[in-house]
């Protein structure tokens, strides 16, 4: 029976695998929330790979917000797992060892709290998903009538992240008060300020003297640095552990896939130190924008619209969607002719260069990356990677018709079922209101109405543009009408 992987056994894995320093001795220095794949990939690999640059006290305590699957993983583990890259001809291993402890924010928050305000704790980082900020994503605002937001401002144990969040920056205050970085690594346009938002929102939900000591704090001595964040990392399977289990002589029950490429832009605004990321190969700016626009609008945008026609063309992985040829004409013609055009390059990145690499990951088999995982979420994610290039567009007197075709391919997704008449689950946090409209047996034309006046998705503005209301309209017609393939080859044929 093969020895599962830990500090005891970690000698027994091979030498070039494993930390170049002994997780054993780093103490906490960062406080995460959202222990999934992405960040055992990303984050914690690149502080991984700094400690081996420069010592520090810079281990990590990660928590997952609801699921005790990560934790049971890795509490057995030591917190070591193993990161398996993949693409064509290129495969490795590496063992992690930054994660020092591991916990559930939702079993009381009373440990993430102290944690918070523990002098040690200098970073309180988050990967939670856009649905993880309770917020409106049209308009940036915390969502007050949520029953959690709601609950967590009366006080008690917090169960939002907004809640966790200030729960802790109060203690930290009452103890004493040294400075702390709140870094989020998203995929929301502007996520440190929009984060920062969110908590001054939230203090105006507490009592008013508590609110003004706490922002008072805050501005002299929280920064809430913005970042990008881009590596593609799929769902782990059977097959992966397997390989895990191979290559290190262990069982690791905690490994993640992810493609050899990752980038990680920061805001260099830290109040309390950091490790030394810029050394092995985070980039540090004092102007995150560019890149943000450029990965949100080229990477992400296309990301979710091959993710959605592909999964309704029957497709069930990214490589598949954009080994279809018209599909990825469609993404290729959409980046070129209306993303590009909205965006300001960032030093050194040539954007037609960095749209081709995208294209060129997407198609990488070795990761079987799900459409339906991609395609999740839609209604958070719509706003910041296809509707904000729509509307650079339209202020410019362009009409963004591809853009519109893409965010019809999100409400034909919605129905559930693909153009063969298999049926698959949507998973979306405004399920309810949103599977039901698109689902309906009205007019392509009502549907699209309908929608178009969720505000929490597409604002007060796009409802009440004629033409853009008009494109989605055609192109949801055409999609339930003629089928994914067809209408997607006759848009790129269409198209100059």
């Amino acid at each position: 029976m093969t020895e599962r992987l830990s500090l005891a056994t970690l000698d027994q894995a091979p030498a070039e695998l494993r930390p170049s320093y002994d997780p054993s001795s780093l103490a906490i220095g960062i406080v995460h929330l959202g222990l999934g794949a992405f960040h055992r990939a990303h984050q914690a690999v690149f502080t991984d790979e700094a400690l081996g640059v420069e010592w520090g006290d810079w281990g990590i305590y990660g928590l997952s917000q609801r699921s005790r699957t990560v934790p049971d993983q890795l509490e057995p583990q030591d917190g070591l797992y193993a990161v398996l890259e993949k693409a064509p001809g290129h495969r490795a291993c590496r063992i992690v060892g930054s994660i020092r402890k591991v916990g559930l924010a939702s079993e009381g928050s009373g440990d993430l709290t102290r944690w918070i305000a523990a002098p040690a704790t200098r970073i309180v980082s988050l990967t939670v998903t856009e649905k993880g900020y309770r917020h409106d994503p049209a308009t940036g605002q915390l969502r007050e009538d949520d029953p959690a937001v709601q609950a967590d401002a009366a006080g008690g144990d917090a169960s939002t992240v907004v809640g966790q969040l200030v729960r802790g920056l109060q203690a930290r205050r009452a103890a004493g008060g040294d400075p702390l970085t709140v870094l989020s690594c998203d995929n929301i346009a502007g996520n440190g300020r929009l984060l920062r938002g969110l908590v001054e929102q939230f203090c105006s939900l507490l009592d008013p003297k508590d609110e003004r000591a706490l922002r008072q704090w805050m501005a002299a001595n929280v920064t809430f640095p913005s970042t990008v964040v881009d590596r593609i990392v799929p769902a782990t399977g059977a097959a992966d552990l397997e390989e895990a289990r191979q290559l290190l002589g262990l069982e690791d029950r905690g490994a993640v896939v992810a493609e050899p490429f990752r980038q990680w832009v920061i805001e260099d605004d830290f109040a309390a130190g950091r490790p030394a990321w810029d050394a092995v190969g985070a980039i540090l700016t004092s102007d995150v924008l560019p890149y943000e626009l450029a990965k949100l609008r080229i990477l992400n945008g296309s990301h979710s619209t091959l993710a959605y026609l592909g999964a309704v063309a029957g497709h069930d992985t990214m490589a598949a969607a954009i080994g279809e040829p018209a599909l990825a004409a469609l993404v290729r013609r959409m980046i070129r002719d209306e993303v590009i055009p909205t965006l300001r390059e960032p030093p050194g990145v040539d954007l037609s260069r960095y749209g081709d690499a995208v294209l060129e990951r997407f198609a990488n088999p070795a990761l079987g990356h799900r459409t339906h995982q991609v395609a999740m979420d839609g209604s958070h994610k719509l706003p910041q990677r296809l509707l904000a290039t729509a509307r650079d567009l339209l202020s410019d007197g362009r009409q963004p018709r591809l853009i519109a075709l893409a965010v019809a391919g999100w409400m034909r997704y919605l129905r559930g079922v693909t153009d063969a008449g298999d049926r698959y689950e949507v998973a979306d946090p405004m399920a309810d209101r949103v599977v039901g409209i698109a689902s309906s047996s009205d007019s392509s034309g009502t549907i699209v109405t309908r929608l178009l006046a969720i505000r929490e998705i597409f604002g007060d503005d796009l409802a009440g543009l004629p033409a853009f209301r008009s494109a989605v309209s055609e192109w949801l017609g055409r999609l339930i009408e003629d089928g994914v393939l067809r209408t997607v080859d006759q848009a790129v044929s269409e198209t100059p």
